[in-house]
């Protein structure tokens, strides 16, 4: 989890403890269940024990086995439990826990809120065993995974063969790239997967999102749902015998797409596969935008040009979501980022000599040595820190973090962009007016969202790989005419701050439904799967 303050003992942990509330409830969702067997694989201060034994739950299994790597913590866990006998808490690591168990021990339910640590906190036998336990279970392992990955793999390889698990885990399960094999494993090991998300944040300190992992073993697969709830008082009255489970797909691909019901997930697949439709990166290239390194400095206002005679040493620069006031990004509009006092410039030193370079460029280099910003680490590894290599021109531009959508932009005055865009070269052969146009339709917006991820804040953010996987629909021919009336509506519609529907509007009906011969249903259902994703990723930013 990613905390507010600075880096912490508590931090290093990755110790977070669950409030009473949050056990209690998680506890609750198995009460009616025949349970012999329980294990906590990082206990902390003992809550889930503590509500084992305040709903009465304790007295009903035969053995509770409770792991705590502190030595303190566990002592006084094994303390106030110490008048049961069927309660044994272990003061070790639970990977060397897990080492010492597994195969032989099985568990009918595993409860806990495993740990956050980074990879970098870990120590090296921590990492070996990590690394064991995710690579012997057909996983990939490197630095970018938590050890709460591990910690689930490891548990759910410790249940028996209709156990159950309950997790608190980052909401990071659902969308991440370094997740992507433990979707897979878990769909392959579990035959329900519940995950129980929150409107409210469940730790106020604590930035980031959390779900309820609930996964259950069985001889017959049942599939996976979402559950969503207002706050811990709604959790604890969900049944988990209800249904609402969708088709488990074994695949890598985000879980978020989980959040549309099994009707609109069939549609979304049925888009896929149908032939009048096309993903973004069949039609060119998608790159991340220049990193400069250090954007502040290599991004400037037209005051530090003059200041510094850098007219000759700037490309135009489309920096941010303010500077695109429309579909097309045009010389008018370059100036008038320019004139506002927007960092509308990207600095761009040449690759030759030094001494070739006029006194004003010798000067701003020699100014940010001054500040230090040829330290950071991608300028530093530069044979000349001041030169930004991978500087091209491209034809498009898409917005890598966004609000309520992204925009896509044609490029008009040869201008460049840096990181928080995404930079697109169409294929030979490829009318950038006919994308254009592809773009702002119901569907391609739905695919937006299951394509994208919440970043934190309501935020979209869109990586080039996920921003090529949205779907637009193939323009073969069209009238030049009616594709020219239907853009300039569009880019009015988005220059005048209007509502972005009105857009999706003219091209559902004008090119999708009436040229193309898409069913008018299926426009109408991506924009409430649009619409209802969309809503779910803003409220998180209102919390």
């Amino acid at each position: 989890m990613r905390l507010k303050e600075d880096s912490s003992e508590q931090k290093l942990r990755g110790a977070y403890y669950t409030p009473l509330q949050l056990a209690d409830a998680m506890v609750n969702l198995f009460a009616s269940n025949n349970i012999a067997t329980v294990l906590e694989p990082s206990c902390g201060d003992g809550v889930f024990l503590d509500s084992l034994c305040r709903l009465n739950f304790i007295n009903q299994v035969n053995e509770i086995s409770a792991v705590e790597i502190e030595s303190d913590e566990a002592q006084k866990v094994r303390q106030s439990y110490q008048n049961y006998n069927n309660v044994n808490v272990y003061n070790e690591d639970f990977f060397e826990f897990y080492k010492r168990v597994v195969g032989m021990n099985q568990y009918d339910l595993i409860l806990g809120n495993p740990p956050y640590i980074r990879y970098q906190y870990l120590t090296e036998t921590q990492r070996k065993i990590q690394a064991n336990i995710l690579t012997s279970n057909g996983m990939r392992s490197n630095k970018l995974i938590n050890a709460w990955v591990a910690f689930l793999v490891a548990c759910v390889q410790l249940l028996s063969n209709n156990g159950k698990i309950a997790f608190v885990v980052p909401a990071e399960i659902l969308q991440v790239a370094y997740a992507e094999d433990l979707r897979l494993f878990l769909s392959n090991a579990l035959a329900k997967i519940t995950l129980i998300t929150f409107k409210q944040l469940v730790f106020p300190d604590i930035e980031q999102e959390v779900v309820i992992f609930v996964g259950e073993k069985g001889q017959t697969e049942k599939g996976i749902r979402i559950i969503e709830v207002n706050d811990l008082d709604e959790l604890s009255r969900i049944d988990l015998s209800q249904n609402g489970f969708q088709r488990m797909q074994h695949v890598k691909e985000k879980w978020t797409k989980y959040f549309v019901s099994s009707d609109e997930m069939e549609l979304i697949q049925t888009i896929r596969s149908d032939e009048r439709f096309d993903k973004f990166s069949n039609y060119g290239l998608i790159n991340i935008g220049i990193t400069t390194g250090n954007n502040n400095y290599f991004s400037v206002t037209n005051d530090v040009v003059k200041a510094y005679n850098l007219e000759k040493a700037t490309l135009p620069l489309i920096g941010r979501s303010s500077h695109a006031h429309g579909i097309y990004f045009t010389q008018d509009d370059w100036i008038k980022n320019k004139n506002s006092g927007k960092r509308a410039m990207l600095v761009n030193f040449p690759d030759y000599s030094y001494d070739r370079y006029p006194i004003g460029w010798r000067d701003y280099i020699a100014f940010g040595e001054s500040t230090g910003e040829h330290k950071g680490y991608k300028c530093s590894i530069r044979d000349r820190w001041y030169i930004v290599p991978s500087v091209w021109i491209p034809d498009a531009f898409f917005l890598r973090r966004n609000n309520l959508y992204p925009k896509f932009v044609l490029n008009k005055c040869n201008a460049v962009t840096t990181d928080t865009m995404h930079r697109m070269k169409f294929n030979e052969g490829v009318d950038p007016e006919n994308v254009l146009l592809a773009y702002y339709n119901s569907i391609s917006f739905a695919f937006t969202e299951i394509c994208g991820r919440s970043y934190g804040g309501g935020v979209l953010e869109i990586l080039p790989g996920e921003m090529g996987n949205i779907v637009l629909p193939k323009i073969e021919t069209i009238d030049p005419n009616v594709r020219a009336h239907m853009l300039e509506r569009i880019d009015n519609i988005i220059r005048n701050d209007e509502d972005i529907e009105a857009a999706l509007d003219i091209v559902d009906r004008e090119l999708l439904i009436n040229i193309l011969g898409i069913d008018p249903q299926w426009c109408v259902q991506c924009r409430t799967i649009w619409k209802k994703m969309q809503n779910r990723r803003l409220s998180r930013g209102s919390n």
